[in-house]
């Protein structure tokens, strides 16, 4: 018995697509994307936008008379055909062409957000763009709604509404044209269709990765003024939906709101729709590949502090190697970045200060071994001075005779020598004791102690830069 129910109801079901399939049709259109599932429904199966009227009323008329078999319509409740709403009408012409604009209302689906970039400035958004106006030359009776080919378009009038700051779009096409024509017997039209197009977005990278981005969608009218058309949204903030739920892979939205406003041009002043949405970097990303490494990077230069002086291969080795992988990592940061800017990012000020402080490591070494040989080379003098001294002791028994005989001989020289003696001598051991004192300054008693401060005075440092780098940036 189930099997004979079925199958009588498949038949009865075919019966009635075959004997209506405009009543069948406009039954089963879906509500946002009406799309031909009905082999059928010949009059949705059209192959162009022209419309063969003849044919449209011999359906219409089989159609009346299905419904008065079947006792689901009557003459009053039949939908009226296309040749009956194309009657007259003169898709050139707006409606109420003398009676003021034209209001149109405007909601929108987002429904993905593909791509955001820094580099171009700009993000590829695809959308659902619904469009709604009255047209009093669509009226018919009745409380039913009419949904249409989207290939019709071409016979009605529609808005020319644009995104102003589009660089590329385009309409999908697959398998046809995605948009709807729904036409209420008020003379309502709604017109949907689905867009996929890159709007430049003007970005501030000065905090980047810890920025905030406001970008906008804005909807005008390419010809026709405010006195021509009005545009508004349908519901406020709640025309906008799918943003809530959007999910994207380096930002969230934070937040989103809608503004009416006007656009103004040397042709005159034009309706303007404007869609505000502020999207908030996701800084875990950036954390995880920039900051810790780079932060690592410097850890790892403080080993050297811990490693002997005399291991100069060792330490050399740890800050050159640090200096070539904090470049490398600097460079590899700035790849998906603008490469012509004119404002220092959070990220650059971040490496740059990671890079100084493995420098400053570097040149550390460089400071400590410096000293380290210039204290090895005064001991040396310091030796050899004990040992000359101690000669000197044994030679200077037997100078002194030698000098008191040629002093008797030659007693005015000599003394005309010792008046110009203690001038030249007294200036000479001036300039002497000053390089002296000058060179003392730079002296390091114990060289082991630059090493021993290094490794407080780095990381104290670094931390006390951390605190205000990530207080500056994410709090002011």
């Amino acid at each position: 018995m189930d099997n004979e129910y079925f199958f009588t109801f498949v038949v009865a079901q075919l019966l009635i697509q075959n004997a209506c399939p405009t009543a069948y049709a406009a039954e089963h259109v879906p509500d946002l994307h009406a799309r031909v599932r009905h082999p059928g429904s010949t009059i949705w199966a059209t192959e162009s936008a022209e419309i063969d009227f003849t044919f449209l009323s011999v359906v219409s008329s089989g159609c009346m008379f299905s419904s008065h078999r079947w006792g689901e319509w009557n003459d009053s409740q039949l939908l009226p055909t296309i040749q009956k709403l194309m009657k007259g009408y003169n898709r050139y012409l707006r409606p109420n062409f003398n009676e003021g604009p034209v209001e149109i209302g405007m909601s929108l689906d987002i429904a993905s957000i593909d791509a955001i970039s820094e580099i171009n400035m700009d993000y590829t958004a695809t959308i659902f763009l619904r469009q709604r106006w009255r047209d009093s030359r669509l009226v018919f009776p009745g409380n039913e709604s009419v949904s249409v080919d989207g290939r019709l378009v071409s016979l009605l009038w529609i808005p020319d509404t644009f995104i102003p700051d589009s660089k590329r779009s385009f309409l999908h096409d697959v398998t046809v044209e995605n948009r709807l024509i729904r036409i209420f017997s008020n003379g309502t039209v709604l017109y949907a269709l689905r867009i996929t197009a890159t709007i430049a977005c003007n970005m501030d990278l000065t905090k980047y990765p810890m920025d905030r981005q406001v970008c906008t969608l804005q909807l005008e009218s390419w010809g026709y003024n405010l006195q021509d058309v009005v545009f508004f949204w349908t519901r406020g903030n709640d025309s906008v939906r799918g943003l809530d739920t959007l999910r994207l892979a380096q930002y969230s939205v934070e937040s989103y709101y809608t503004s009416v406003s006007e656009a103004v041009y040397e042709t005159g002043h034009y309706p303007k729709l404007v869609l505000h949405f502020a999207l908030r970097r996701n800084v875990l990303f950036f954390i995880l590949e920039t900051y810790v490494p780079s932060t690592l990077l410097v850890v790892l230069s403080w080993v050297s502090f811990w490693i002997s002086q005399s291991s100069v291969p060792a330490r050399t080795c740890i800050g050159v190697t640090t200096v070539l992988t904090m470049t490398t990592l600097m460079m590899g940061a700035r790849t998906s970045l603008p490469n012509a800017n004119c404002f220092i990012k959070a990220i650059d000020v971040y490496l740059g200060i990671c890079f100084t402080f493995i420098f400053g490591a570097l040149l550390e070494y460089a400071c400590a071994h410096f000293y380290t040989m210039q204290h090895q080379t005064i001991e040396d003098l310091h030796r050899v001075g004990k040992a000359q001294t101690s000669n000197s002791i044994n030679v200077s028994s037997h100078s002194e005779e030698r000098t008191e005989q040629s002093s008797n001989s030659d007693t005015k020289a000599t003394g005309v020598a010792k008046a110009k003696k203690p001038g030249q001598g007294c200036g000479l051991s001036s300039v002497k004791d000053a390089s002296r004192r000058a060179a003392s300054i730079f002296i390091v008693e114990n060289p082991h102690n630059i090493d021993r401060h290094a490794r407080t005075v780095f990381p104290t440092a670094f931390l006390f830069v951390n605190i205000l780098y990530w207080l500056y940036y994410l709090f002011l």
